[in-house]
């Protein structure tokens, strides 16, 4: 059974307008993610195929991954609403302000992330507001045109908190990254995880909060950063919550 959207107006401080956008771009995504998961359509096809990858077949695995890419590359199946808010709590709570969000897609959980920044740093002296921003990373064109038009229709209490840097983000996040990151947004292709991760670490301050989404349905794809989580258990702390798919909520804390 498909996810019920739940009115967000108690629990959300933002807008009529940004929560009316919301609430349409979540509509848009249960839709497409429903069509998606149809008995013998094209994903169920692909996941038999990725069944075969775990088994070692390195052909299959190209195979799968380009069809899966071609399939996605259109398709806004964002972080559903209910990981969303809590982001948002999240990241209001930890007072976050130097936000590093890997796969922005078509930009919504970046507005839930922006408007965190942008009403944390109202806590803030002017020198330091300056430095509050989202980080968001696409790699899709077509997927950036989208998201900057959403955040453009957000308007003021989301878009000037976004610095969004587009292309192969093992290159665009290599330099130029925040002191002390406060908190990542992980929701990405997973090979790209454990990349993006060695690149934020240098950065990342005591206490920074990482979320993971989907660490559970893809589990065998995240495998690796639960090795490397595994194996510096001095420096991190881990903790899987109960939505859909598995959300991993890590503590940097060396």
């Amino acid at each position: 059974m498909a996810p019920t959207l739940i009115n967000a107006s108690a629990t959300l401080d933002a807008s009529e307008r940004v929560k009316s956008l919301l609430l349409r771009l979540h509509t848009n995504s249960l839709a497409q993610e429903e069509e998606l998961n149809k008995p013998g359509g094209k994903l169920a096809e692909l996941k038999a195929l990725k069944e075969q990858c775990a088994a070692g077949d390195t052909a299959a695995l190209a195979s799968f991954q380009r069809q899966f890419d071609d399939l996605m590359r259109d398709k806004m199946i964002a972080l559903e609403q209910d990981k969303a808010l809590f982001v948002y709590h999240l990241c209001r709570t930890l007072s976050a302000t130097r936000i590093i969000e890997a796969g922005t897609s078509f930009g919504l959980s970046t507005i839930y992330l922006a408007l965190a920044v942008g009403q944390n740093a109202t806590k803030l002296d002017p020198e330091h507001r300056k430095a509050a921003k989202v980080i968001a990373t696409e790699f899709e064109p077509s997927k950036i045109a989208l998201a900057c038009q959403h955040w453009k229709e957000a308007g003021e209490e989301v878009e000037p908190w976004i610095e969004l840097r587009e292309g192969d983000l093992r290159q665009r996040l290599a330099s130029d990254l925040p002191n002390e990151i406060d908190f990542v947004l992980f929701d990405i292709w997973t090979p790209m995880v454990m990349p993006t991760l060695r690149l934020l670490e240098p950065n990342l301050k005591k206490g920074a909060v990482i979320v993971a989404d989907n660490v559970i349905s893809s589990a065998y794809d995240y495998q690796d950063f639960h090795e490397y989580i595994a194996a510096h258990r001095n420096a991190y702390r881990t903790l899987v919550l109960p939505y859909s798919g598995g959300l991993e909520l890590t503590v940097y804390d060396p």
